[in-house]
């Protein structure tokens, strides 16, 4: 068989990426949205405070988006694999690097590496495997996602068990080695296919578009609507494993409780195309945006049973906003720009996620109470709704 007849859309070769890349996928949101569970334990391992410690985590927050958004606006004319490759190394790196530091710069370092790394690697395969399909480009798209929502589910326990087990340090190690491997078996299997290879549009070109752009009514108030969207989920990321605790869970459950939200938001994850498809993609986002609201509602009472329907909601509520915001933006602005758009748009989530983790920790340090802090969360999300309402409304 000629490498022609293998590299082509919706090939064997084709699903071989999208495995790999919904494996290293995996690793990419789960540890950034970690933070809430590695707060303490950081913080007593290093002997920093956990309001400090949680400036560190929203560094993490910052490059991991402002990663994606630098590679989305600037990179779109470098090969794909080298990049990916650099990435696994740069992970790699820094998997022993807590036996070597424990100050506050060096950790706002190795997690401000960790971040850029890994938000490289998200906006790279969620640019390059739906670019190998055609027929089934919906199904690859949603496997990307898929993989999202089990990091999501999957690395808070993981994280939690694993630093009970080993400790700070060689947990640290650890989960860095395993995600190396997974960027790694990306880097080998993943590349643009060569249909798609040839001449795009200067950094300068996007960069005077970008600008008329941000002139518009509709780009300002997007741009504050799609930070705050997200914002939500970086709040209650600071705090719900510690509510989950004082709501009666052990350590273990609560880092599980946190880690359903993850794991519901496959569901709309996968359902979250056929409904924009249906609905429309703004409907479909406001439409998360009041799961989100009435889930973040629902974590005011202390009643279990009415906190797991908040995990529920706040679960739909997050696989939609997350797998949403892409059809949304293009919708708007075009495919033909999309990476440059949605990296422009990741800048902004980026910008919020510099606040968020220590005003969700500062809110519980300071009341001694949760109830500021799910405030905060609700009015964060009330005006993304809003903001995105207003702005797309004749789009």
């Amino acid at each position: 068989m000629t490498n022609d007849e293998t590299e082509r859309p919706d090939s064997r070769r084709s699903w071989l990426v999208a495995v790999a890349g919904a494996i290293g996928m995996v690793f990419t949101f789960g540890t950034p949205f970690s933070y809430g569970i590695l707060r303490q334990p950081f913080s007593e391992a290093f002997a920093v405070s956990p309001v400090a410690l949680s400036t560190v985590f929203s560094i993490m927050l910052f490059t991991f988006f402002i990663g994606a958004g630098a590679v989305g606006v600037f990179a779109a004319r470098l090969p794909a694999r080298p990049l990916l490759l650099a990435c696994a190394a740069v992970t790699a790196a820094i998997a022993p690097a807590l036996f070597l530091t424990g100050s506050y710069l060096g950790l706002s370092l190795v997690f401000a590496l960790l971040g850029l790394a890994l938000g490289t690697v998200y906006v790279l395969l969620a640019s390059i495997i739906p670019r190998w399909f055609d027929e089934r480009r919906g199904a690859a798209t949603g496997l990307i996602f898929v993989g999202n929502g089990l990091g999501l589910a999957l690395l808070p326990p993981i994280w939690q068990a694993v630093i009970a087990r080993l400790g700070v340090r060689q947990g640290f190690a650890a989960v860095m080695a395993a995600t190396a491997v997974a960027f790694l078996l990306a880097g080998i299997a993943c590349r643009r296919p060569p249909w798609t290879d040839g001449a795009t549009d200067s950094s300068g070109d996007v960069l005077e578009w970008i600008r008329r752009l941000a002139r518009t009514r509709t780009f300002q108030l997007l741009f504050v609507g799609i930070a705050l969207a997200f914002s939500w989920y970086q709040l209650l990321a600071a705090f719900a494993v510690d509510l989950f605790a004082a709501r009666g869970l052990t350590a273990a459950g609560a880092s599980t409780a946190f880690g359903l939200v993850g794991g519901v938001s496959i569901i709309s994850r996968i359902g979250g195309g056929y409904l924009a498809d249906r609905a429309g993609a703004r409907r479909a986002f406001l439409a998360s945006l009041v799961s989100a609201a009435a889930g973040v509602l629902l974590l005011f009472a202390p009643q279990f049973p009415v906190l797991a329907v908040g995990v529920f909601l706040l679960g739909i509520g997050l696989g939609g906003t997350a797998t949403l915001y892409i059809p949304l933006l293009m919708g708007i602005y075009g495919a033909d720009r999309g990476t440059a758009i949605v990296g422009t748009f990741n800048v902004a989530i980026g910008t919020s996620a510099l606040a968020m983790p220590p005003l969700g920790t500062a809110s519980v340090a300071y009341t001694d109470g949760y109830a500021l802090a799910v405030a905060l969360t609700f009015v964060v999300t009330v005006a993304s709704f809003w903001a995105i309402s207003v702005g797309t409304r004749r789009s």
